[in-house]
């Protein structure tokens, strides 16, 4: 199953993707509620009554896609983990050649995602937005302390994501990026969460970023140094993971900062993130205040 939210008109709703890819089988909007209680995606897998979809899969659509305006996909999330220098060759991308012996990890707020085909934001006080295409998990089942080997079975399905970054920001303090991660609308996620059951062997996972068409990333989880499941196991041990929690599993090597000049996102900039099993989340670069719009950055303090 292949779940989205989206605007349709002025309605907001959720729902499924018909058998074809071509439609959407309305699951709960304004105006009607085929699973009831339920208001948004985010409800529905946080209260793990995902599985109550399928008896509607054969419906016909009630939309077409192309009618639709993708929403972040779960609206609301309680928390969003992010890991860091991940997979294979990030750690020779750094300074700092340590080799930790646990992942890094940060988080990041709801806001600071839009949905499949919006814009993602480049804020006037940094021109350094950077891409970083991701693997995106999204819990299905509560747990602590989960083994290794009983973590798959905590995740509702996977999406995509492009963590975008403002590169000048995460570099303001030694020991945190906080502050360039979480810019409004400067990453996204989407187009679908792909329900477990559709995903095979995570390593067979083909993850590529492309910028305008260009190559910019390309690399498989076979390489990373913390596996998903792994993921879900650390992150557990020091907090309860719930139904709706994010995980945004790492990015490879070829983000815009790496190169000389680095290649920093301007407007106009088309992002695709896209692994076969989950689709194409596609994304256009704007400028939060057009050219022309009277706007004073303040000075520093």
């Amino acid at each position: 199953m292949r779940f989205v939210s989206y605007t349709a008109g002025n309605a907001p709703g959720f729902g499924m993707l018909t058998a074809d890819g071509q439609g959407v089988i309305e699951l709960g909007s304004a105006g009607s509620q085929r699973i009831k209680g339920i208001s948004d995606l985010g409800q529905l897998v946080g209260h793990m009554r995902i599985e109550e979809a399928r008896e509607f899969a054969d419906e016909p659509a009630d939309h077409a896609v192309t009618d639709i305006t993708y929403e972040r996909l779960l609206p609301w999330p309680q928390k969003i983990f992010c890991i860091g220098v991940n997979y294979g060759g990030r750690s020779a991308e750094y300074e700092d050649k340590s080799d930790a012996a646990w992942p890094s990890v940060f988080v990041r707020f709801p806001d600071s995602f839009t949905g499949h085909e919006r814009d993602v934001i480049r804020p006037p006080e940094s021109p350094q937005l950077d891409y970083e295409g991701e693997i995106v998990v999204i819990i299905g089942k509560p747990g602590r302390r989960i083994p290794v080997s009983e973590a798959r079975s905590h995740i509702a399905g996977l999406s995509l994501g492009n963590e975008g970054t403002i590169r000048d920001w995460v570099r303001h303090a030694k020991f945190n990026v906080t502050q360039g991660k979480n810019w409004e609308s400067t990453g996204s996620i989407g187009p679908h969460l792909v329900s477990i059951d559709e995903i095979g062997d995570f390593e067979d996972l083909h993850l590529t970023t492309h910028v305008n068409g260009e190559l910019r990333q390309d690399d498989t989880p076979a390489t990373m140094k913390y596996s998903i499941d792994y993921q879900i196991h650390y992150l557990s041990t020091f907090t309860r993971l719930r139904p709706g929690d994010i995980i945004f599993s790492g990015t490879p090597t070829g983000a815009g900062a790496r190169f000389d000049p680095p290649k920093w996102l301007v407007p106009g900039d088309v992002v695709e993130v896209a692994v076969p099993e989950l689709g194409v989340l596609r994304n256009t670069v704007a400028d939060a205040f057009p050219e022309g719009t009277d706007f004073q950055i303040p000075e520093p303090q």
